[in-house]
């Protein structure tokens, strides 16, 4: 499975890419040079939406730790331990559950969850080979891949969530007979495996070997990457595992060298000097996934590598030219490298000042005046600071007036020899407050502000990152992302995010592709130098699948032979992104003309969150064309985030993850806190995490099962909001799951299977609601409306075959009747096995002797047909379904009435008066009130007039306790409709209230006096 079998690089400490300093000095905002990121300047709404979010953010975490929610989800859940029975059979692993041993009482996750994973995966059902022993093969392909997790990291909540989805959709079309392929695999994660070693091992690239650092990442991975598969198959993802695929395997590896390669020869990628985002921590260059704006106003943070806070969110200002020139930064520690002093040509403050020098207060050196639109003239003194060596926007400026660049910060954080003597290695934020004491000593300082911005810190190491100019390799993005807008064949699902990916693709930059990491892919890069030369400056690269390739192509290049000229290796690896962006069509074994990349080749869909929509499908999109002159895929599906009860994300960096296999197997709330205190997390964090769990989970979370746990998920609405997942839903969930359990349990005893010709009219009506659910799927799954399908099955099981068709046993004494439930069963158990994979095998299996002849060879659920409604037009009865809604009213109220009548468990004889053969066989057998109700006159969809009067013939109806009810119900009653009446007797009250709150209080007056009357009504008989 785990074949990380590659060439690993040099330690490294060189780097670049991303994301500049945020704001500098004058507007506040974050942006990056070379990360495929669109930077447009943040305004000051913008700015101060971050703020109002941060603040957003702040007041949640003090909820939690104050315990101000009121609603709380552990409070809600109502749950006992029940008996967790245990499949007892033996069965070997593999072998096929035995399911003819006694049917227990009740529904329990781990008996039903037991073998079926093993038999399925061994039989080889997951693979496209199988295809063509299927009898309703058809001759169309559908091919996907998993979003590779993070190897060292483990699935939560927001990944079961895209496996639910994503499994949901393979096996409704495996099911439909389509030639299947859904690989898995994971991303060796370069940076994130290496702080985790720091964290768990205490290793550092710069003390121990190169070799022995990739043996702990070999024997890290293939431990995290067994438990993130376990995960996989505990959930039912029915993967193809004999293709797994690693982004460090030596097939995938040789795929990202091709690439690699290949983009160099046709010009795309290049060696150049840029702003790339640097993380001193961690000693390399980092992407915007790791760039994590921390949104503060004035604020201490605690940065690694030094004692005591740092205070962000404050501007400066100090003077220049004795006084003529007011300057404001919000980083003075950098004032060593300015080379100029930028304003806005339209400031009439400085129209003097055009063209003209100052000079430095600590250098000496002479700057000048530039005018230019890019500053914001609201924001401090109008004038800033250019430093082009540590901030995007002044680079940017310096490339269009011609300025020099200067680094005053290296790559430890330390300031370098530039600034003089008295700040070379000097902490750069230590250095900070030197140059505060010295301006305040020339009496040049003004003053300090606070001023909220947007401070990019890494998300991995908790540093802030700061820009650094740096020679790196660079991708450029603008002619592909052109080629992905253009194009207009790649759908996204919803449509919402078409117009956001086109405006951030037509404003992308050039993607920096370098990681000073010793994991990952080494760039087949390779400096060329000849002996003798004394040029140490000039760069000169070549690069080549090999290093033999590399040579012959130096050699040739410079017209020598190969023993003249010496190769040096670029210690450098490459983002692990680009090798990420290569999945849809590396695992299909690309640049190799395999048969699977033949046959799956564009994937028929990529379903992932829509926080991935730049970071990983838009690279996928731009490298998928330009490598193999296709789109990876012709359809985008995007779900939406998962947060927590909170409201916040669901983020291991928050601390509020959860573990799918807690909500699978139940984990008590001392463990939730052990796994949080596992974790590499901030103290605060740690606390706010740790006070939630105890709040929302105070009896830990309860066993709720695979099938509960895949089916609460795709109930919810994936394609817009962010979704608030509660356990409680899980649960509920469950519940239905033992609904199911104990439907088919009950059937197993009088099933008789045989041609369905439904008789009586409730037959009809009920075979008519399965063609219409079985529509309802069809369209949902076509669709990509999941909710829409888990509505539709669960409402056809609880509300139509349980809550009317079975609470009738004498129904069932027909022999036609029971051909109807076993044929409903069957169906809908199919239509629910893409979400429900172990239930639904478990119950159909037991289903099977009961088939009859008709059942050929029993295999396995997950690859029956699914059912058509082509197939069933004759079970469409369209006057029966339409009257029947009347009936389940009529049924769901006599229900509540005998429960406000204490007769929960008695079931007295009743007589209904009903002008209606069709009402009278389904009132039959339900209990109704014992005294007689007002009369009302019901229209039918018919057309027809029906008188109704019901009657208890004998039982104890508890009037007494009934009529103190009705009253007590009718005093709060009669207290309401006097204060809305109140409301319409006060002066003016026509000409004050708006026409609509009117309306509303004269209809809400209304409902009530009616309700009034009912009650009065009831209390006199």
């Amino acid at each position: 499975m785990w074949k990380p079998a590659c060439r690993l690089p040099a330690n490294a400490r060189r780097g670049r890419i991303g994301r500049p300093w945020g704001s500098s000095e004058r507007r506040s905002f974050s942006r990056s040079p070379g990360i495929l990121s669109r930077q447009p300047p943040t305004s000051g709404h913008a700015a101060r939406a971050q703020v109002e979010q941060e603040k957003r953010r702040k007041e949640k975490e003090k909820a939690i730790l104050n315990a101000q929610h009121s609603v709380v989800d552990g409070h809600n859940i109502k749950w006992t331990e029940t008996e967790r029975i245990v499949y007892a059979g033996a069965t070997l692993p593999g072998e096929k559950k035995d399911t003819t041993l006694p049917f227990p009482a009740s529904y329990s996750p781990q008996y039903v969850e037991a073998c079926w994973y093993q038999w399925w995966e061994k039989k080889g059902f997951f693979s496209p080979e199988l295809h063509s022993s299927l009898p309703h093969a058809v001759d169309q392909s559908f091919s996907m891949c998993i979003p590779p997790p993070n190897v060292t990291g483990s699935l939560h909540l927001g990944h079961a969530l895209t496996v639910a989805i994503q499994d949901a959709l393979v096996r409704w079309r495996r099911m439909q007979g389509h030639k299947v392929l859904w690989v898995p695999g994971c991303d060796h994660a370069g940076i994130a495996t290496q702080v985790n070693l720091r964290f768990m091992y205490n290793i550092v690239q710069f003390f121990y070997s190169e070799r022995l650092c990739v043996c702990v990442c070999v024997c890290v991975c293939l431990r995290k990457g067994d438990e993130i598969y376990h995960q996989l198959r505990k959930l039912g993802a029915s993967l193809d595992w004999s293709r797994a695929c690693f982004t460090m395997d030596p097939d995938f590896s040789s795929a990202v060298t091709e690439a690699f390669v290949r983009l160099c020869d046709s010009g795309l990628v290049y060696r150049s000097e840029g702003l790339v985002n640097w993380s001193c921590a961690l000693g390399s260059a980092i992407s915007d996934i790791e760039a994590r704006p921390e949104l503060r106003g004035r604020t201490l943070l605690s940065i690694p590598g030094y004692e005591q806070k740092v205070e962000f969110g404050s501007m400066i200002a100090f003077v220049l030219s004795d006084g003529e020139i007011s300057v404001s930064t919000t980083r003075p520690e950098t004032m060593m490298g300015d080379v100029a002093i930028a304003v806005h040509p339209d400031d009439p403050r400085y129209q003097a000042l055009h063209g003209r020098e100052c000079r430095h207060p600590f250098t000496g050196r002479l700057m000048p005046v530039v005018t230019d639109t890019v500053v914001d003239m609201s924001v401090g003194t109008g004038a800033v600071k250019v430093t082009p060596a540590h901030d995007q926007t002044d680079f940017l400026l310096s490339q269009r007036h011609s300025l020099p660049r200067i680094t005053v910060i290296g790559e430890d954080g330390t300031m370098t020899s530039s600034c003089g003597p008295w700040l070379e290695g000097v902490k750069r934020f230590e250095a900070r407050e030197r140059v505060l004491e010295a301006l305040v000593e020339k009496q040049m300082f003004k003053g300090k502000m606070e001023h909220p911005m947007a401070l990019p810190v890494c998300s991995r190491s908790g540093d802030v990152i700061e820009p650094l100019l740096k020679k790196q390799w660079f991708l450029r993005c603008g002619e592909m992302a052109k080629k992905a807008v253009d194009d207009g064949e790649l759908e996204l699902i919803p449509h919402l995010h078409h117009k956001t990916w086109r405006n951030w693709l037509s404003s992308i930059s050039d993607w920096c592709i370098s990681r000073q990491l010793w994991w990952g892919h080494q760039i087949p890069a390779y400096r060329v130098s000849f002996p003798g030369s004394t040029d140490a400056d000039t760069e000169q690269w070549v690069w080549g699948k090999s290093e033999a390739e590399a040579s012959e192509r130096a050699a040739a290049k410079f017209g020598v032979t190969p023993d003249a000229i010496t190769l040096t290796r670029d210690p450098d690896v490459l983002d692990t992104w680009f090798s990420s962006a290569l999945f849809p069509f590396a695992m299909l074994g690309w640049p190799q003309k395999t048969a699977d990349l033949q046959q799956f080749y564009p994937n028929s869909l990529l379903e992932t969150g829509s926080d991935l929509i730049f970071f990983w499908v838009a690279r996928m999109v731009m490298l998928g064309t330009e490598l193999t002159g296709q789109l990876p895929f012709r359809q985008v599906l995007l779900h939406s985030l998962v947060r927590d009860k909170h409201g916040r994300k669901m983020s291991k960096s928050l601390g509020n993850v959860i573990d799918p296999l807690d909500v699978i197997s139940g984990v008590s709330l001392q463990r939730l806190q052990e796994k949080v205190k596992e974790g590499n997390l901030d103290p605060r964090e740690t606390a706010v995490a740790m006070e939630a769990q105890r709040r929302d989970f105070p009896s830990g979370i309860p066993e709720c099962g695979t099938d509960a746990l895949r089916f609460a998920l795709c109930s919810y609405k994936a394609q817009g909001e962010d979704i608030s997942l509660s356990v409680s839903q899980v649960l509920s969930s469950r519940h239905f799951c033992n609904k199911m359990w104990q439907t088919v349990r009950f059937a197993l005893g009088v099933l008789e299977p045989r041609d369905t010709v439904p008789v009586s009219s409730v037959d009809r009506w009920l075979c008519s609601r399965m063609y219409s659910t079985v529509q309802q799927c069809e369209r949902g799954f076509e669709n990509y409306d999941l909710l829409s399908v888990t509505s539709a099955l669960y409402s056809f099981w609880v509300h139509n075959l349980c809550d009317v068709y079975l609470v009738s046993k004498m129904y069932l004494a027909r022999v036609t009747a029971r051909s109807v439930l076993f044929h409903c069963l069957t169906i809908t158990l199919s239509l629910l096995a893409p979400f429900m994979p172990f239930l639904t095998e478990e119950l159909w299996q037991r289903l099977q002797p009961h088939a009859g002849g008709k059942s050929a060879v029993v295999t396995s659920l997950c690859l029956q047909p699914y059912p058509r409604s082509s197939q069933l037009t004759h079970w469409y009865f369209p006057q029966e379904e339409a009257d029947f809604p009347f009936v389940q009213d009529v049924i769901r109220v006599a229900r509540t009435l005998r429960s406000q009548c204490c007769m929960t468990k008695a079931k007295p004889d009743s007589k209904s008066c009903v002008n209606s053969s069709l009402y009278k066989q389904a009132f039959r057998s339900h209990c109704f009130y014992k005294v007689r109700t007002h009369t009302d006159t019901i229209k039918t969809s018919l057309g027809l007039c029906i008188k109704m009067e019901i009657y208890f013939l004998q039982g104890n109806v508890g009037t007494d306790k009934q009529s103190a009810q009705l009253s007590q119900r009718r005093q709060k009653l009669l207290s309401k409709l006097e204060q809305l009446q109140s409301r319409t007797r006060m002066p003016h009250y026509a000409e004050r209230v708006p026409q609509r709150v009117r309306q509303e209080t004269e209809n809400r007056v209304s409902c009530g006096l009616d309700e009034n009357w009912r009650n009065k009504c009831q209390i006199k008989t």
